[in-house]
């Protein structure tokens, strides 16, 4: 070791399993993590790894540092913990200004903002200005990126279309080609390698009798076709759509398994008919842990909705259930469920046209709780009789199976039935 200029050598491995424990304990007490990097060698490795690992935002004292991580694709938000310079000044400017994702997150925002009190919840991260500029031919396909002169030919097209748009109908201001390119160059090099023939290596793993699991990130109310409209993603989040998307069209789907919450959670705008406020709500809401990963903001909460729970099973074609974060109603002498809506004056179990679910009043029904702690219960056997008869309750409501019951976060914490 040189004894004038020491050297650190970070076990990447490591630090990301201290970092991963840190930001896990901080974001479950609300607190938002910043990963502060500094040094030469393996900066953007450090840097990549902490936000790998949820860190919020990433912070270091040198504004070459950013840049360095920022050319080896690692985005914001960065924090300068340092006043800078008058110099610097344009720089760190310019540095904010280029940090923004895409003009799609841009047109996003700035709907949103157009829109004020009539907002549909959109999360600004650019996915409906995405789907209207697929559905409008006006994008770049994956595999754009495979051809690069093809790809900027394409770009200048599509760059005086889209300034169009921000500068003639929100007045904001337009980029220009030489902002796209250097963006397009900072990160198409990362996406090139894992772009590939979806289609052709999943009909090889289907031709090898292999398993194939598709993942749904959200739920059937969020469907664009199936949901509740406008309160919607831009996409179809039902399962049927799970091997299009894919790329394997053709999979006949063996078995579909819904996740259902033993109570309710939202997040975004909409109707929500049986949301909880006040005390009562936030009581569930610590209990559940139900705050926003990254924004820290708390999310829409009440019981379990057995009506918009049995219309998600029907429209996803669900074989079976898992349900999950039993555990947390365990501070409850007596568990709420919303059993039916009352509309108008009369009572319905079926879920209504979005238009009118406005207008529907949770009707409420109670089971027995079991007041104890059941997060250490691996077995079904081993289950409280209320916990137990709360489960074959909601599943005969349902009318889906519930073959999974967690009742924590650890692996081991998923019950069999």
């Amino acid at each position: 070791m040189n004894r004038r200029y020491p050297q650190l050598e970070i076990d990447l491995s490591a630090l990301r399993s201290n970092a991963q424990h840190i930001v896990r304990r901080c974001h479950d007490r609300h607190i938002r993590v910043c990963g502060v990097v500094k040094g030469a060698d393996g900066l953007p490795e450090v840097a990549r790894t902490l936000r790998q690992c949820g860190a919020d935002e990433l912070g270091t004292s040198r504004l070459e540092q950013v840049e360095k991580c920022r050319a080896a694709g690692i985005g914001g938000p960065w924090l300068l913990i340092r006043i800078p310079g008058l110099t610097e000044l344009p720089d760190v400017v310019r540095l904010c200004e280029t940090s923004l994702q895409s003009e799609r997150v841009t047109l996003d925002a700035l709907e949103e903002e157009r829109l004020k009190d009539k907002q549909d919840g959109a999360t600004k991260q650019g996915i409906a200005p995405f789907y209207y500029d697929k559905y409008q031919k006006k994008t770049i396909q994956a595999g754009e990126l495979l051809y690069p002169e093809h790809l900027k030919a394409h770009l200048q097209d599509l760059l005086e279309w889209k300034n169009l748009i921000l500068q003639k109908v929100y007045g904001a201001k337009g980029y220009t080609m030489e902002e796209m390119t250097a963006w397009l160059d900072t990160y198409a090099q990362q996406v090139r390698p894992y772009v590939t023939d979806t289609g052709r290596y999943l009909r090889q793993a289907q031709a090898e009798g292999k398993s194939i699991l598709f993942e749904g990130q959200l739920g059937a109310l969020r469907d664009l076709d199936y949901g509740i409209y406008p309160y919607t993603t831009s996409s179809n989040t039902i399962a049927a759509y799970g091997p299009i998307g894919a790329g394997l069209p053709t999979a006949k789907i063996d078995e579909v398994v819904g996740v259902v919450k033993a109570y309710s959670s939202c997040v975004g705008e909409g109707p929500f008919t049986c949301e909880w406020f006040g005390p009562e709500a936030d009581e569930l809401r610590q209990a559940g842990a139900e705050f926003g990963a990254k924004t820290g903001r708390p999310r829409r909460v009440g019981p379990i909705d057995l009506v918009a729970t049995r219309y998600g099973v029907e429209v996803q074609g669900a074989t079976n259930i898992a349900l999950t974060k039993l555990d947390i109603l365990s501070y409850m002498k007596e568990i709420p469920v919303c059993a039916a809506y009352e509309i108008d004056g009369e009572i319905t179990r079926e879920f209504p046209f979005p238009s009118v679910l406005a207008k529907a009043k949770p009707v409420m029904e109670y089971r027995p709780g079991w007041c104890c702690d059941i997060s250490g219960v691996r077995t079904w056997e081993d289950m409280p009789a209320a916990a137990r008869d709360y489960v074959e309750y909601v599943e005969q409501a349902i009318g889906c199976h519930i073959g999974y019951v967690s009742v924590g976060a650890e692996r081991e914490s998923l019950i069999v039935r």
